[in-house]
């Protein structure tokens, strides 16, 4: 039997202990085109022959870049690790400008494309990289396709040679190289072993409930570790993964395959639970009132029935007449939803717990490969408002300034090319997170804010912005916040309104038309409105603490404008430079 120490053991593992027809599915011209195990790995077995007829040699770099997840990048992905190359994933909605950076920083010598919309933005930086060819997903005039490859490694007269390098691949050596998006300056280059990977998958997997009977719906980036280490856990626990459209598909693909798991991020479960109440909202007489009824119900949820007798029969109620409507929009069969890149806020855990699409936090960096703590709804791991517990050959620690200290296989072997940036996270084994953190007697994590975010205030009060911006996202009025005020008198936010909700309320509510985001950004109306909300979020902390001012800007942050990362974390100090007026308003106003 395969022992699982580097990554291209993972499907052949799927292969010897059970196999699947429709190990890998991507909807090619509407239908759902499967790749079995067997055929995975003759492709992926192909692509080696062919890199090594292309004269890839072990540690060269080859780039991936995919603008949406597909079959593909697995084959490409065990293509490139089987002979000892490195595979370089890039985020696709970066610019060109970084794409030429992580290129000629990371010396890649082939490129994978997904599509046009990528291969224009690589062509407008290829001269000035190593890149001896680039190769397509689709088929796109004027670029080499990737089915070239399968064809040329057809011929297996070189498989002995993929052998023999496979079986000298070490599972402490480098496997990949992943830039982290970065909320400043150039993205750092973080070197993952197939240990870091592997030990990380196969201690993670124990935290969640998922056999060969289940399948998953993946459509976060693949590129992002989060999303890679459970794609490699489907492979370990034979599960059929289905790669979604695109992300306004999900619903649509929910519907389609009846996922039993999906891995999701905070802001698209806001996204969909605003969408959730909109429909609510439109509702009427009885059915309005039974509606929210169920959400103020599920607000109150607590896991392991701890609410009692009452409480529950109320909630079998509630899901029988409201929160069944919900599980069906995504397919009816969700066992639970693991979600990483951020906090969660408590009240959608317990809403969505409530709602019978349990929702389990999980914590870990890029660095870390990535998880640190996960939870899990068996035995009772399963808190609300914590990141689990610390998962199997992993140690955390908390330094006296609250730091979370992380240590095991899974931490990086470093930063490419940048020993200072290496020593200085690391304190002997302890790689430094950045984030605050605090355990509580049952050993649950709970992620307290982040270290570099914290600032103080000229008057010397130290304030956590993430706590206020969490509180203010509950705000159906608010889709993005940023808090400020280092150095400043008092704290004050620059406010992003959710303005397909404002215009929709602006519209129920009979008020004067506002036709473009300028026009809310600069309403008065709105502006109370806010107001309302800040007011609401300042009862709940200090004085010193509660944000006085706020100004709201006039467009939607975004990943493509630079506002936010590829994993929708704030740029804070991108931000931040993009509207000084608006805070010089806050601060100085003439």
């Amino acid at each position: 039997m395969t022992e699982i120490t580097r990554l291209f053991d993972f499907p052949y593992y799927q292969l010897e202990n059970h196999p699947l027809e429709a190990s890998l599915n991507t909807k090619v011209n509407g239908v759902w085109i499967k790749t079995s195990t067997e055929k995975y790995l003759y492709k992926a077995n192909a692509i080696s022959r062919a890199l090594l007829k292309l004269g890839v040699k072990k540690n060269d770099k080859i780039a991936v870049i995919s603008s949406n997840n597909r079959t593909e990048w697995n084959i490409v992905d065990i293509g490139i690790l089987q002979v000892g190359a490195q595979s370089i994933p890039i985020y696709p909605t970066i610019s060109s400008e970084d794409y030429e950076y992580v290129l000629n920083h990371s010396e890649a010598i082939y490129c994978f494309v997904s599509c046009s919309e990528v291969l224009e933005k690589i062509n407008k930086v290829k001269k000035k990289t190593n890149l001896k060819e680039v190769y397509s997903f689709d088929e796109i005039n004027g670029c080499k396709n990737y089915a070239e490859l399968l064809k040329l490694g057809a011929d297996d007269s070189n498989q002995t040679e993929v052998e023999t390098i496979k079986s000298n691949v070490k599972a402490e050596e480098l496997a990949t190289i992943i830039y982290t998006s970065g909320t400043t300056g150039k993205p750092k280059g973080v070197m993952l072993s197939h240990n870091n990977i592997v030990s990380n998958v196969l201690s993670a997997s124990n935290r969640f409930p998922l056999n060969e009977e289940h399948r998953a719906l993946s459509f976060l980036p693949i590129c992002h570790i989060f999303e890679r280490v459970f794609t490699y856990l489907y492979q370990y626990r034979s599960i059929e993964t289905y790669y979604a459209e695109a992300i306004d598909k999900i619903g649509d693909n929910a519907k389609e395959i009846k996922p039993h798991t999906m891995t999701v991020v905070p802001r698209l479960i806001e996204k969909v639970y605003d969408k959730i109440m909109d429909k609510g909202t439109d509702l009427d007489g009885l059915k309005k009132k039974l509606f929210f009824w169920a959400v103020e119900l599920g607000s109150h949820f607590k896991p392991y029935k701890q609410n009692g007798f009452l409480y529950e029969l109320k909630l079998s109620i509630a899901r029988k007449l409201i929160f069944s409507k919900w599980q069906d929009a995504l397919g009816g069969e969700i066992v639970f939803m693991a979600s990483g890149s951020a906090a969660l806020q408590s009240r959608l855990g317990r809403i969505f717990g409530a709602a019978g699409m349990p929702i389990m936090e999980c914590y870990g960096l890029t660095e870390t490969s990535p998880g640190i703590s996960a939870s899990d709804r068996r035995n009772g791991g399963w808190k609300i408002g914590y990141v689990g517990r610390v998962i199997d050959d992993v140690e955390v620690k908390i330094a006296e300034d609250g730091e979370i200290l992380c240590k095991g296989p899974n931490v990086m072997m470093g930063y490419y090319k940048d020993i200072e940036k290496t020593t200085g996270v690391m304190t002997g084994e302890y790689f430094h997170t950045g984030d605050k953190g605090e355990i509580d007697e049952d050993g649950f994590l709970k992620i307290t804010g982040r270290k570099k975010e914290m600032f103080k205030t000229s008057g010397g009060k130290y304030i956590i912005p993430t706590l206020l911006e969490n509180q203010l996202k509950q705000s159906r009025f608010i889709e993005q916040i940023i808090v400020i005020g280092e150095g400043e008198k008092m704290p004050a936010a620059l406010i992003q309104p959710n303005f397909e909700f404002v215009q929709e309320w602006i519209e129920r509510k009979n008020l004067s038309v506002l036709n473009t985001f300028e026009d809310i950004a600069n309403s008065e109306i709105v502006r109370k409105r806010i107001q309302k909300e800040v007011d609401k979020c300042n009862k709940k902390f200090g004085k010193w603490e509660q944000i006085k001012k706020f100004e709201i800007t006039p467009e939607e942050w975004s990943i493509d404008a630079g506002h936010l990362t590829p994993t929708m974390k704030m740029k804070r100090d991108v931000i931040k430079s993009m509207y000084t007026t608006l805070i010089e308003r806050i601060y100085r106003p003439s």
